[in-house]
């Protein structure tokens, strides 16, 4: 009953969708003192800013553009094909094509950063594309994001050791398939690197398929523009054989830099996993 109802909503203007963001966004940091204080945490430790009127308006933006996050969900998992076209746009899609032209599988590393789920769109609409995910914390939702997600060629493969060989496949077919690099991984599925300055477990399985397939590498963000002007996709090839997981997070940062706003410094990027051993203090990397 419910998804015929989002399919309603998914017309409304982006505009609208992005206004009730800013005010959910608002209600979440207010509502949850946890939240809120990874937020804040994670947000001034990454000293994007060094002046205190700085951060708190910088703060201030992301809370507005993480709850964008939320509402922006409807139009882009129910909404119809050509809403995607309308609302995104990708100046650098040569790229894609050059890589599939090299006869290479592709591996799009696509950060938390503005809004990653249109960009995984955009890109299966164009390609077979496999996307790792992890069901969601509130059980109710997983069937609707498998809803919005399982769209055109898209196919979704679970975080475990079916969903990592669904992945090898499709690389070694020569198709594209989607990560979230800076998701924190399981113990064993990962190792310590710096993010911003922290230390922050780092999955390795990145690496591992780039190695093990001769994928291309390309990194991927969806820029969130202002006034619901949709959405610009930015492509980086990035050099395979510089891929290593200290090197990814320097791209990632880099990325980031660019639209900190739109990051997801919610997310407690920095935690210790079940049974993984905290890192020393010491965390310079060559």
């Amino acid at each position: 009953m419910l998804v015929p109802v989002l399919r309603l909503a998914a017309r409304l203007p982006l505009k609208w969708l992005h206004h009730a963001g800013v005010a959910l966004g608002w209600l979440a940091y207010w509502l949850s003192p946890a939240y809120a204080a990874h937020l804040k945490e994670n947000l001034y430790a990454s000293k994007l800013c060094s002046e205190a009127a700085a951060c708190r308006a910088l703060l201030r933006e992301v809370i507005g553009e993480t709850g964008k996050g939320v509402t922006e969900l409807i139009a882009v998992w129910f909404g119809p094909a050509q809403r995607i076209s309308q609302l995104a746009t990708c100046e650098d899609w040569l790229l894609a094509e050059q890589a599939q032209r090299e006869g290479s599988g592709i591996l799009f590393l696509t950060p938390h950063l503005g809004c990653f789920e249109i960009a995984g769109a955009y890109i299966a609409q164009r390609l077979p594309l496999t996307v790792m995910y992890r069901p969601p914390k509130l059980r109710w939702l997983e069937p609707l994001m498998m809803t919005g997600r399982a769209r055109w060629q898209a196919r979704l493969a679970p975080a475990n050791l079916r969903g990592v060989r669904m992945l090898f496949k499709a690389l070694k077919n020569r198709e594209a398939v989607g990560l979230l690099p800076d998701q924190t991984p399981g113990v064993g599925e990962g190792v310590w690197s710096t993010f911003f300055g922290r230390p922050a477990y780092t999955m390795t399985l990145a690496s591992r398929l780039q190695t093990s397939t001769g994928a291309a590498v390309i990194l991927v963000y969806a820029e969130r523009l202002a006034e619901g002007g949709g959405y610009r996709i930015h492509l980086q090839r990035m050099p395979a054989a510089d891929l290593n997981e200290a090197v990814l997070n320097r791209a990632l940062e880099e990325l980031i830099r660019r639209c900190p706003a739109q990051y997801l410094w919610g997310y407690n990027r920095f935690k210790v996993p079940a049974g993984v051993r905290a890192p020393e203090i010491n965390t310079d990397e060559a």
